[in-house]
């Protein structure tokens, strides 16, 4: 052994905080270099990611919802769109002094089925002008019937234009209402997928994808064609017997709720490229009193067991009200042999209401909502979805299921606050209102007054005795029509003259 070789063996090793030293200085070379890529990707235009490209579907045709009005060149809500929006008119340039807000999403931001006049937008511009009146509110409603994420973020990119304040998304309840297909979707895991979403805030991330692409001659892998949809709705549920085109489909279900998530990270993306303030709400929806629209047996379940598991829920059924853990007993024997059948947790949990336990009839709302195969109320997933943009972006979150289970017995929303299935009450909407008046105000966008919640309450009653004689008969006649075409009873074409005239592939089908 050479005495060099003696001396490095015998030579101590350095002390931990120099090692721990030279790690982080490499880190930080490592992170400067990052960083100096970026700021030349930046200065050179490079990597702009195109966030008004949905990676999932395309449409045949986009018209702009706001056209000008011939008569007095406002912007008005263009006549072709007027079945699906209400009628907005505003200025294309903002007035001096005005703080301009835009509501998106679908028929429950629109203020279905009473209308626009007891919607959480209306609410909200009122109670604005009632606490700071020094200056002035525009809320613009747009919310369309059946609109679903997909077609609310070409809204949003189309605004932009319109010189806003505010942009709030409130989306969730439609994104299964359309048939569209997604082929096989890999779910990669939750470390990598997390990975991914926060680099692609990066630039330095798209031009290093770009170069991928092109490399490898930007071919998409089999089954990712984006189907092409009608430039309107197309809702399964707009054709009579609707209803029996949902069968269970465990990835197409994964597909939708991929593509919403999808769609929040575009929204957020447009808003943060644009400079505009984003506001993400999640939307409630009736647990306790709304019971799955449609329960399917799991596979392969036998008719033995089919036939027992129903027996057990018609005795559950006589027994709910004399005797509630009896009932639940039953139902608790169908889970066993049907761990699928929606409905049997929706009874349960009526059971369990009925004996007071509440956290028990919790858990079997939420997983009766949650196997429902006609799901026309957000699922756990994507309300999980809507938090985690909210945070990884930094935006405000206004939990409208928390605030009506908040004020609902046992903490589950119902009829006291919903009028159907996700319709809030006009109570529900003015809710909202206070909650967004509340958070603008910690953002520092209004100022309130010591007595401005006295002011907001005096400004909507007011206009509350102001509403048609009519109003809210008028809109329990539209209820009625709604909760017939949630029934799968609408009053249009067949649901087979449907599945015979599309063209697009079946979502079970190959592309």
């Amino acid at each position: 052994m050479t005495r060099n070789e003696c001396s490095s063996r015998d030579r101590p090793p350095p002390p931990r905080w120099r090692r721990a030293l030279r790690h982080a200085l490499a880190i930080l070379f490592g992170l400067g270099l990052l960083v100096l890529a970026e700021s030349l990707c930046a200065l050179l235009g490079w990597g702009e990611p195109d966030w008004e490209v949905d990676p999932f579907v395309s449409f045949r045709s986009r018209a702009p919802l706001f056209v000008p009005d011939g008569a007095t060149g406002r912007l008005v809500t263009a006549p072709r769109w007027r079945r699906f929006f209400t009628r907005e008119c505003f200025a294309r340039h903002k007035p001096p002094g005005t703080f301009r807000v835009f509501c998106f999403g679908g028929s429950t931001v629109q203020g279905n089925p009473y209308g626009r006049a007891t919607a959480f937008s209306t609410w909200l511009q009122r109670g604005l002008a009632a606490a700071d009146p020094s200056r002035r509110w525009e809320v613009i409603n747009c919310g369309g019937l059946s609109y679903a994420s997909y077609r609310v973020v070409p809204l949003l990119a189309e605004c932009r234009a319109y010189e806003p304040d505010l942009f709030i998304l409130c989306a969730g309840h439609n994104e299964f209402l359309e048939e569209r297909a997604y082929g096989r979707i890999k779910r990669a895991p939750a470390w990598l997928a997390e990975a991914v979403g926060l680099a692609s805030r990066w630039r330095l991330f798209h031009v290093l994808r770009h170069a991928w692409q092109s490399a490898t001659g930007g071919v998409r892998p089999a089954g990712t064609r984006r189907p092409l949809l009608p430039e309107e709705v197309d809702a399964l549920l707009d054709y009579r017997g609707g209803l029996a085109a949902y069968h269970r489909d465990p990835a197409w279900r994964e597909g939708v709720m991929a593509h919403f998530s999808a769609n929040l990270r575009r929204a957020a993306g447009l808003c943060r490229e644009a400079g505009i303030p984003l506001l993400l709400i999640n939307p409630v929806s009736n647990l306790r009193d709304c019971p799955p629209f449609k329960s399917e047996s799991r596979p392969g379940l036998s008719a033995a067991d089919r036939a027992e598991r129903d027996r057990l829920l018609a005795a559950a059924a006589g027994l709910l009200r004399r005797d509630p853990a009896a009932a639940a007993a039953r139902l608790t024997q169908a889970a066993a042999l049907d761990n699928q059948y929606a409905l049997t947790f929706y009874q349960r949990g009526r059971a369990h209401e009925a004996a007071g336990r509440w956290a028990e009839a919790r858990a079997d709302y939420r997983r009766a909502r949650e196997l429902d195969v006609c799901p026309l109320r957000i699922l756990a997933p994507m309300e999980a979805a809507l938090r985690k943009v909210a945070r990884d972006d930094g935006l405000p979150f206004v939990d409208w299921q928390a605030l009506i289970a908040a004020r609902s017995p046992g903490g589950l929303p119902g009829h006291e606050w919903l009028v159907d299935h996700v319709h809030p009450t006009p109570a529900g909407h003015r809710l909202l209102a206070l909650a967004l008046l509340e958070r603008l105000a910690r953002r520092g966008r209004v100022r309130l007054p010591a007595d401005w919640r006295a002011r907001v309450e005096a400004a909507w009653r007011r206009h509350e005795a102001a509403l048609p004689a009519d109003y809210f008969a008028r809109g329990e006649q539209a209820l009625a029509g709604l909760r017939a075409w949630t029934q799968g009873r609408a009053d249009g074409p067949p649901i087979e003259y449907h599945l015979l005239q599309k063209t697009r592939p079946r979502r079970n089908e190959k592309q």
